[in-house]
C-alpha cells in the first residue's frame, strides 16, 4: 500500500502467531506491554531493545485484524515518520485490502471471561462482564449537541461495518493547535469527522459515527492483549474512556486469560 506520505506497508501472512512490525531491522511485537504512548493515538516500540524503534497509530490496523480474525502477520514498514497510514481515518481500507488479498484468519476459539474486569478512575470507567456474546456499549459526554451524555450499543457480529468504517474525529477549533504541535497534519474532510458548534464538517457514514469510532479504537487496543476482544464472551462497557484506559484493561485482560 502506498499513500501520499512516503510510506510502504507490506503485509505478509506468517506461520508464526503474532503481529509484528519490521522497521529498519528492528521488530516490534503488537503487544500491550510494548505501548509507550497513548496520547492522541497508540505508539508501540521495541521496548526490550530500549524503545529505539517505534510505530504510531496502530489501533485502526489492529481493529481490522480483530474483525478478520487475523493473528499472524509480518508487516514490513518503510516510512519517514514510522506511522501507520491514516487512510480514510477508519479501518475500512485495511478491511478491504485484507478481503482482496484473502487474509481471512482461522476461526478463533472463543475465550470465556471467568470474572468481570473493571478499570475506573475519575469520570472514566471500563468494565468487561462475562456474557454469551460480545456487545460493546460506549458512553461519551462531549461538548457537542449530538454527543452530550450519549450512550451507543453495537453488536459487532451484526453491525461490523458501522464500526469498521467509523472515522476518527476531533473538534475543528482544536485543529490549528494540534498542527502547530506537529500532529494531525494529514487531516482532511475525507478522513476526519470535524465536530463544530452546530454539527459536523462532513456527512456521517452512520448515526453517531464518532462514538462508533471509539468502539473501533477499543477493539484495536484490546487486541494488543494477545486475545481477540470479539472472541471473548463479554459485554464491554466504556464510559468516557480513551486509549490510556483501553490499554490498562488490555493488560488486565492479558493477565486474566493467561492465568
Amino acid at each position: 500500500l502506498m499513500y501520499n506520505k512516503p510510506a510502504i506497508f507490506e503485509v505478509n501472512p506468517s506461520d508464526k502467531k503474532g503481529i509484528r512490525f519490521h522497521i529498519n531491522g528492528g521488530i516490534i511485537e503488537a503487544d500491550a506491554d510494548n505501548v509507550v504512548s497513548t496520547e492522541h493515538f497508540v505508539v508501540l516500540a521495541d521496548v526490550k531493545n530500549g524503545a529505539k524503534t517505534k510505530i504510531a497509530l496502530v489501533e485502526h490496523f489492529m481493529a481490522a485484524c480483530a474483525f478478520y480474525g487475523i493473528d499472524a502477520l509480518d508487516v514490513n514498514v518503510e516510512s519517514e515518520g514510522f506511522e501507520t497510514p491514516i487512510t480514510d481515518g477508519s479501518a475500512k481500507v485495511w478491511a478491504e485490502e485484507f478481503k482482496k488479498a484473502g487474509f481471512l484468519g482461522e476461526p478463533d476459539e472463543t475465550k470465556a471471561l471467568e470474572a468481570p474486569i473493571l478499570f475506573s478512575t475519575g469520570k472514566s470507567s471500563i468494565v468487561l462482564i462475562p456474557s454469551d456474546k460480545t456487545i460493546i456499549t460506549y458512553a461519551v459526554n462531549f461538548n457537542h449537541p449530538d454527543l452530550r451524555q450519549r450512550w451507543v450499543s453495537v453488536d459487532p457480529e451484526t453491525n461490523a461495518d458501522e464500526i469498521i468504517e467509523a472515522r476518527t474525529f476531533g473538534y475543528l477549533k482544536d485543529l490549528e493547535t494540534y498542527q502547530k504541535m506537529g500532529i494531525s497534519l494529514g487531516v482532511n474532510y475525507d478522513n476526519t469527522v470535524g465536530l463544530t458548534d452546530e454539527g459536523y464538517t462532513t456527512d456521517l457514514r452512520s448515526e453517531f459515527e464518532p462514538v462508533k469510532h471509539k468502539m473501533l479504537d477499543i477493539i484495536g487496543d484490546l487486541y494488543l492483549s494477545g486475545f481477540n476482544p470479539l472472541k471473548i464472551n463479554a459485554k464491554i462497557i466504556a464510559l468516557e474512556a480513551g486509549h490510556g484506559y483501553h490499554l490498562q484493561v488490555a493488560r488486565a485482560l492479558k493477565r486474566a486469560i493467561n492465568s
